[in-house]
């Protein structure tokens, strides 16, 4: 029983030994009677128009029949609509059986996206049938393709050290110099943990994200943040940005910078208040009375000051600025002080405190003039004894209704005496129209209060819209 087993064991052995040697000679047949070979750059520039040559030549003495040609585009590669990443040629493609001797040349053309240094990796595989065999051989090759540097500048503007707990304005910027539209972009910036976002132009999704819908050859574009930087003295602190591409659900990253900042203690201590409110909400039409107080927090005393502010805002009437004690020229943005007009900035003990005023008015016809102004802010920013520190004040949204009766056809059929007349009853149509300027609203609600004899039909339009009637007054959400 037990010479049997080993019998058994033996043959099993020889058989798999058969198998692996039939495999490895057809393996090896298949390379020698076919060759197939991938020609393209070694090295390529992202968003390059790059072309892939595949070469198949027959070198055995017999004809090879139905042969099929698989193509693999590299992961990342920019394709026509509709075109697969994987292509399939058939035997008609490709023009027959390839006979003894016989070369075929087949091309494909792509763009390739990345970081600089991405390894790309094509990949050709052809199918065929030996003349007088029944079996199938398949002979597949590669070909890799390193990208080079990447023509997309992207930039972090950040002073190199900011005071602990001051509003800091940092600016990405990025533009492109690839020969080719870039589509579906987008920016993508983290903050330190101890960050505060306050507010970004353009506005993103949800405080890191930026879209960018199309960056062509030669354009630029800038992301402006602004938030308060925490953290004690000396505290290293990391931004970093990326920009790339989405493309088939995943993120494709093709430029990333980082950029520290240091958190140094300040040597002046700068507040405002507009309007005596450190927190004031500004509206179209206003006067701002800007007070700004200067503290020296440092151990030595602080010696010939120079104190400036520059506003900004689209909405500002710079001819109305009016600064007592300061140095202004009509239309500019700027207001300067220095000892020889506030005595603390000639001398400024520790401890001791200055103050400077001015005021400047919000054009009170900014909200018809200004629609394209959305979510928007003053800026004031504060430069004294080489510390700078950005205020920012936003401005009350301005909403509008208004409200028609039709009483031909306007959405409904409309019908009835109009004028109205006594015991006789009227269709009409109310349309209202709500408008809004400057910052995005939530829960807006329009309500009113409907006159004697007077029910609501419960017709809408469009349809669906959130009407809520209680026999005395509707709300239109």
């Amino acid at each position: 029983m037990k010479k049997r087993t080993i019998l058994i064991l033996s043959l099993i052995f020889l058989l798999f030994i058969g198998v692996m040697a039939f495999s490895w000679q057809r393996m090896s047949f298949s390379k020698q009677i076919l060759k197939v070979e991938i020609l393209g750059p070694d090295r390529a520039t992202v968003g390059d128009s790059i072309e892939y040559v595949v070469k198949v030549k027959n070198n055995g003495s017999v004809r090879l029949q139905n042969p099929e040609l698989i193509w693999e585009y590299p992961d990342n590669s920019i394709l026509d609509s509709g075109q697969a990443k994987i292509k399939t040629m058939s035997s008609g493609d490709l023009g027959g059986d390839i006979y003894p001797g016989e070369e075929r040349t087949f091309k494909f053309d792509t763009r390739l996206l990345g970081k600089e240094n991405d390894t790309k990796t094509a990949k050709a595989s052809v199918s065929f049938q030996p003349e007088n065999l029944k079996s199938r051989s398949e002979v597949s090759t590669t070909f890799t393709t390193i990208l080079g540097s990447i023509p997309l500048a992207l930039s972090i503007d950040v002073p190199d050290q900011a005071e602990g707990g001051k509003a800091l304005t940092l600016k990405v910027n990025y533009s492109s110099n690839v020969a080719y539209p870039l589509q579906d972009l987008t920016c993508y910036v983290d903050y330190p943990g101890d960050f505060d976002f306050l507010y970004s132009q353009p506005q993103g999704l949800g405080n890191t994200q930026w879209d960018i819908p199309i960056l062509n050859e030669s354009g630029s574009g800038m992301i402006q943040i602004s938030g308060i930087l925490n953290g004690q003295s000396m505290a290293q602190k990391v931004f970093k940005a990326r920009i790339g591409i989405w493309q088939d659900g995943s993120f494709i990253v093709l430029k990333e910078v980082v950029k520290g900042v240091q958190v140094v203690a300040p040597s002046v201590l700068i507040t405002q208040t507009i309007n005596n409110d450190p927190s004031y909400v500004a509206t179209a039409g206003d006067q701002l009375h800007y007070q700004i107080t200067f503290r020296n927090v440092g151990e030595t005393a602080l010696t010939n000051l120079t104190l400036i502010a520059r506003l900004e805002g689209s909405g500002l009437n710079l001819s109305s600025i009016k600064a007592p004690e300061g140095t202004h020229q009509a239309g500019d943005n700027s207001i300067v002080w220095d000892g020889s007009q506030v005595p603390e900035l000639k001398y400024l003990d520790p401890g001791q405190v200055g103050t400077v005023e001015y005021w400047v008015n919000i054009d009170p016809k900014w909200s018809m003039k200004t629609l394209a102004d959305k979510n928007p802010i003053v800026r004031n920013r504060i430069t004294i004894s080489g510390a700078s520190q950005d205020f920012l004040t936003k401005i009350n949204s301005f909403l509008g209704a208004s409200q028609s009766i039709y009483s031909g056809i306007k959405y409904f059929n409309n019908a009835g005496p109009y004028p109205l007349q006594t015991n006789q009853k009227t269709y009409l149509t109310v349309e209202w129209k709500a408008s809004n300027y400057y910052n995005d609203v939530e829960g807006a609600k329009m309500t009113t209060v409907l006159p004697d004899n007077v029910t609501y039909e419960g017709k809408t339009y469009p349809d669906g819209v959130n009407i809520t009637y209680n026999g005395y007054e509707r709300s239109y959400l």
